[in-house]
């Protein structure tokens, strides 16, 4: 990409599944390769690691469109078939959507390791740009530019020029410090952290108040299975599920963290005694109070129904890891529904990587990589909450399709790998 070409992203949101901008809306124009790499976390919402990113450009005025982030394979035998892959996905999504993509930008994003220089990670990952420009031109839609960024320096794959791409790369900017970091500011867009961070705040909990939490769980699936499976108790089940969920709720809205972020998390889970999160865990597996779970999706009961979908994730530890997509989804529910796309993207994705297929995961997943407004959802489960709460004196939320249990609570580490688009 030459220095002269111009590339835009709407302002008005990134990271939606297809291409967005409109002639009244907000422009940030991208002038060069420099800006088009400082711009990508903000592209994103999250500054992403170990990452292939490609992004859909349209038109003469190279406006930005569809969006897509995978891993990047650590066996490069695997390459080709996700060049292939990627490329096939991004565009025939643009086609499908009526907006034929006139060009790609390609990032790859991976920072050193084991002693490699910054520089060696750029020249390791060359193969895997050069695949995916075969894979892209065979397409008919050209990269137009393909950008290494590693160890906070950034290379491109498509210029030669030493004297304009130097062989070690060029520094990013500081974040939050250049033109773009302004210009992103003005026009609303955040970042919300790393992938990195995003995701280790669902990850499972490791040492041992993991194995405290594992026997947890071994008790009370002991206990709980038979009145699951047993159809004259599931309703006391669901109802005992839901009033301790919603109890513990009230004890995060009473116990605040003294400051947000990852460092919160520890306090939400000295909050959280393991017997009384393998409860709600459990009682989680099925669908019925799953979809109870999911109507606490706005207004004040949000923030602490995150909080809490956060936790249970992180507590499912060891063989119970499956069990993970039921509060990973709802985590991704909660972020889409008020706002945080880029979160609500991670926490799906993870919710699959723990489950395949589970539906509700695979639904929203879709629908947020779509662009779809949440509200349509959001409407179904107010009014199914008024229908089953008529004496509730605000609108909430719930969609309580008719009722079968997603999965009986059980034992198991079944585990299939997926990522976000």
């Amino acid at each position: 990409m030459t220095k002269n070409h111009e590339s835009r992203i709407p302002s008005g949101g990134a990271s939606k599944g297809s291409p967005s901008g409109s002639a009244t809306e907000p422009q940030i124009t991208l002038r060069s390769p420099a800006e088009l790499a400082d711009a990508l976390p903000y592209m994103l919402g999250f500054h992403p690691t170990d990452s292939l990113v490609m992004v859909a450009v349209h038109g003469e005025g190279g406006r930005f469109g569809g969006r897509l982030r995978v891993g990047i394979p650590t066996a490069p035998a695997e390459w080709e078939d996700t060049a292939r892959q990627v490329a096939e996905t991004l565009v025939q999504g643009s086609r499908r959507r009526g907006a034929e993509p006139d060009g790609i930008v390609v990032y790859l994003c991976q920072d050193p390791r084991g002693g490699e220089s910054s520089q060696r990670v750029m020249t390791r990952l060359r193969p895997l740009a050069q695949r995916l420009r075969l894979a892209c031109g065979a397409l008919d839609v050209p990269v137009l530019e393909a950008l290494c960024l590693s160890g906070g320096r950034f290379w491109s794959y498509t210029c030669s020029d030493e004297l304009c791409c130097p062989a070690e790369g060029h520094p990013l900017a500081a974040y939050g410090t250049s033109v773009m970091a302004a210009a992103a500011t003005f026009a609303g867009l955040q970042v919300r952290g790393s992938l990195r961070e995003i995701e280790g705040r669902l990850t499972p909990l490791r040492g041992a108040m993991a194995e405290e939490q594992e026997r947890a769980l071994d008790r009370a699936a002991a206990a709980l299975v038979p009145k699951i499976l047993d159809g004259a108790t599931r309703a006391e089940v669901g109802a005992e599920t839901i009033t301790l969920a919603r109890a513990l709720m009230q004890r995060m809205v009473l116990s605040p963290p003294a400051e947000a972020g990852p460092g919160a998390d520890d306090w939400d889970d000295a909050l959280l005694g393991p017997d009384e999160a393998a409860a709600v865990i459990l009682g989680l597996q099925d669908r019925e109070i799953r979809d109870i779970g999911a109507e606490w999706m706005e207004d004040e009961e949000a923030g602490p129904a995150l909080r809490l979908w956060r936790a249970l994730a992180r507590r499912c530890v060891g063989a119970y890891r499956e069990h993970a997509a039921a509060p990973l989804t709802l985590a991704g529910w909660v972020s889409w529904s008020t706002g945080d796309e880029p979160t609500a993207r991670i926490a799906l994705g993870m919710a699959l990587r723990a489950d395949a297929e589970y539906r509700f995961a695979q639904l929203l997943h879709h629908a947020c990589n779509e662009g779809i407004d949440p509200e349509g959802l959001r409407q179904c489960l107010r009014e199914e909450r008024r229908r089953r709460e008529p004496r509730r004196k605000r609108p909430a939320a719930a969609n309580r399709p008719p009722g079968r249990r997603e999965r009986p609570a059980r034992r198991g580490n079944r585990r299939t790998e997926g990522s976000e688009q």
